[in-house]
């Protein structure tokens, strides 16, 4: 396992709960962090909850390229490179498909694979610098297996997938590692927006799946942990 300390790290959609748990995590561990997402009130919220100082808030909205593209040279100029890019950002919309409206759809699109499309665009230059670092996503089980009621999620989760696993591909010559989280349900505040009933109290905890990323962000380069699947027990779907 490798030291965290003195790492860079840059957390997108850290303000939801397993990003909360990872911050603790990670500042526990001695790491630099950056934490990103829409709403600074958010951020700054999290930052005021650990002893150990956040490295800064960066407020930014991943459907906007531009604000992207912009938080990428802010790093560049203001602290050289990134070690581990973390992306949480996402959205759900959960509906049978006769109520789901276009705009829900593209909303979905516009978010988990857009969003993510220009994270990579314009933070790769700063791996590729180096020709090393971490960079996480997050597709969840719906990125593996389709679920009844979740076609705008399903389609948002796999084209990440496919996306992620190109782009793999074009550098699998550096030492810049690509790794996919496959979480099952997560018990986090993403649920509360849901119609339906779900059985949360049988979802993985937050702080449970924060720990699968910081697992994965201490491993060596001298090898490439492509993928992590995480289900409830009591839910395994693969």
């Amino acid at each position: 396992m490798e030291s965290l300390s003195r790492k860079h790290i840059l957390i997108f959609g850290a303000t939801g709960g397993i990003g909360t748990a990872l911050c603790s995590l990670l500042a526990a561990s001695g790491a630099y962090i950056w934490i990103s997402g829409r709403n600074k009130e958010k951020l700054q919220s999290v930052q005021k909850q650990f002893p150990t100082p956040i490295s800064g808030i960066l407020p930014c909205d991943i459907r906007d390229e531009s604000a992207v593209e912009a938080l990428a040279g802010k790093i560049q100029s203001e602290i050289g490179h990134l070690d581990v890019l973390i992306n949480l950002s996402g959205i759900g919309i959960l509906k049978p498909l006769e109520q789901l409206s276009v705009a829900e759809f593209e909303e979905v699109m516009r978010v988990n694979v857009f969003g993510a499309f220009y994270i990579m665009k314009h933070f790769m230059p700063l791996f590729k610098a180096r020709q090393q670092g971490l960079i996480v996503h997050v597709p969840g089980i719906l990125g593996k297996v389709p679920m009844s009621g979740a076609a705008a999620y399903c389609a948002s989760k796999y084209a990440l997938v496919g996306m992620m696993q190109s782009i793999r591909e074009e550098i699998k010559r550096t030492r810049i590692r690509i790794t996919l989280l496959y979480f099952g349900g997560v018990d986090t505040p993403f649920w509360d927006q849901m119609d339906g009933r779900f059985q949360r109290e049988r979802m993985i905890r937050a702080d449970e799946a924060a720990r699968a990323i910081w697992y994965i962000c201490q491993q060596p380069d001298s090898g490439v942990l492509n993928e992590m699947v995480l289900q409830p027990f009591s839910h395994q779907v693969l």
